[in-house]
């Protein structure tokens, strides 16, 4: 099948749709990311060219391609326990403040992608319970979002290839947290599981069905949105949180100057955002 390069308005145009449908603004430079991206959707929805693929998706009466499309433009690498200092603040920090709640303990995981992160989470409520019984008595709920139903799925069965469990998870988490199931592949076991639940939802749109939470993850999702679009999604957070709950950007971001509802707290390693 013909793979040929697009005209730039018609790259223009793909950029505008991307941009309205799910807030993700790309760079002019990013044309490779848009060929190796949606090239397996000119198979599956049987067209000729990167070319007919944008013009189809641009039309509102080709929904399922066009779900099919933003899917595979948000579909991000993950690995467990990303960066590490997140999940070392929850068990040194965290956990232990919120040790009286007489309720369990809310989490937002706002782009789960593949599960990782939630799942990593839970990892680390197993943990500190296991360090500390009696703290935390209610336990925790972890709730995991995505744009991608595709990577829900996944969430949701929270089984994963070899690849995939040698980034990040130590042997020792491995064993005690995941059955294999064979060729390979392990399923996250029953107790995670039970911790974690899946939801879609589009950062753009309205948190309010949501409920409150104590603590939010939105981690490397940030950089893919204009500065409009960033102070937005960070008014909507503050709005989910609790009072004096927290807010974990990813390591390369920052709130500088996109709001004042947060106070930075220097950890060490790392930066957390507490809600005024």
């Amino acid at each position: 099948m013909e793979n040929k390069h697009l005209q730039q308005g018609e790259y223009d145009q793909f950029r505008s749709f991307l941009e309205q449908q799910c807030g993700i603004v790309l760079g002019d430079n990013k044309l490779y990311l848009v060929k190796s991206r949606l090239a397996p959707l000119m198979v599956r929805f049987k067209v000729e060219s990167l070319s007919e693929l944008v013009s189809k998706t641009l039309s509102p009466h080709e929904r399922q391609l066009r779900a099919a499309v933003v899917d595979a433009m948000t579909t991000n690498e993950t690995l467990w326990f990303r960066d590490q200092y997140p999940f070392d603040l929850l068990q040194s920090k965290l956990f232990p403040e919120h040790k009286e709640l007489r309720r369990p303990l809310k989490i937002w995981s706002a782009a789960s992608s593949s599960g990782q992160e939630p799942y990593s989470i839970a990892m680390s409520v197993a943990e500190f319970q296991a360090k500390q019984p009696g703290v935390l008595k209610m336990g925790a709920q972890i709730i995991g979002t995505d744009i991608s139903n595709t990577m829900l799925d996944m969430c949701k069965h929270g089984e994963y290839d070899a690849l995939a469990l040698a980034r990040g998870l130590s042997a020792e988490r491995r064993k005690k947290f995941f059955k294999d199931t064979g060729n390979g592949m392990a399923q996250v076991t029953d107790p995670i599981k039970k911790l974690t639940s899946f939801r879609h939802l589009n950062l753009l749109d309205s948190y309010a069905l949501m409920g409150k939470f104590d603590i939010i993850f939105c981690r490397n999702v940030l950089i893919y949105f204009s500065p409009e679009v960033k102070a937005k999604i960070i008014a909507q957070f503050a709005q989910a949180l609790n009072p004096k709950g927290y807010l974990f950007l990813g390591a390369s971001e920052s709130m500088s100057g996109l709001s004042t509802e947060f106070d930075m707290v220097r950890c060490n390693p790392g930066i957390i955002y507490q809600k005024k």
